[in-house]
């Protein structure tokens, strides 16, 4: 079986916008680059940057419970290491830089002052969504089968943007939701080689439709309608590093 590579996101910042890339080098058990590396924590969450642990995703500022961050248009710059949000532009390396991305975010989402969350970064720690399942999850990568997104978009017949899905690596090429099917098998693209670990389960951030910000679909309840669960997409780990990019041939081994 062999696919095609359509697309490489990474998300600098968890729940923030997607940023396309042209190529990306992978190395084992090192996960996506740059794949979020920072997380707005919110009031309360316990995080500690100077002993970083997994956090469950709701102590975080995410789509699943803020859909207005759909509506928001940001960009990291890893050369300056500059976080933009809408206009204005945020050193991430100065607790000032910090302290105003935190701000412009909490006043996006209409926050009130005490619950401003804080910007936090503490690499090679990934804020994930399933870090807390493992060290080798956290450093999975997100594939998505675009022929899978396809099939389910006819069958509640709407307009659904695989980019709903928030992967890494999306593909075409095999049968829809055959890839469901791949859990300890491995796939080459390009150089690199990944193992397929899990199968990934989908959770209300799907709800959100990325151009209104709007929740406009029970999409976790409408896969489980229509093919008898919530998944969508795999994780896998890089166990043999290499430069990949869009055009790539994705072959099952």
């Amino acid at each position: 079986m062999t696919a095609k590579i359509e697309m490489l996101c990474h998300y600098p910042v968890k729940g923030l916008s997607a940023q396309r890339l042209d190529h990306v080098t992978l190395s084992p058990g090192q996960g996506f680059p740059l794949d979020r590396a920072f997380g707005f924590a919110r009031r309360g969450s316990g995080f500690d940057p100077e002993n970083p642990r997994p956090l469950p995703k709701g102590k975080f500022v995410v789509l699943a419970r803020d859909a207005g961050l759909a509506l928001l248009e940001t960009r990291y710059d890893d050369g300056t290491q500059m976080l933009h949000i809408g206009e204005a532009g945020f050193d991430t390396r100065t607790p000032e830089g910090r302290e105003g991305a935190a701000a412009a975010i909490a006043a996006h989402l209409g926050y009130e002052a005490d619950m401003q969350p804080t910007l936090h970064s503490a690499g090679p720690h990934k804020f994930t969504d399933v870090s807390v399942v493992s060290e080798a999850m956290m450093n999975a990568v997100s594939l998505i089968n675009v022929d899978s997104v396809a099939d389910f978009a006819q069958k509640v017949k709407m307009d659904i943007s695989p980019a709903r899905f928030r992967g890494n690596i999306l593909f075409s090429g095999t049968a829809p939701f055959d890839e469901l099917n791949w859990e300890g098998r491995e796939v080459r693209i390009g150089e690199a080689r990944l193992r397929v670990l899990l199968r990934t389960q989908r959770c209300p951030a799907t709800e959100v439709n990325l151009e209104t910000g709007a929740r406009d679909i029970d999409l976790p309840g409408a896969l489980r309608q229509h093919y008898g669960h919530k998944d969508m997409g795999i994780y896998a780990e890089v166990v043999q590093g290499g430069r990949i990019a869009p055009g790539d041939a994705l072959n099952l081994l």
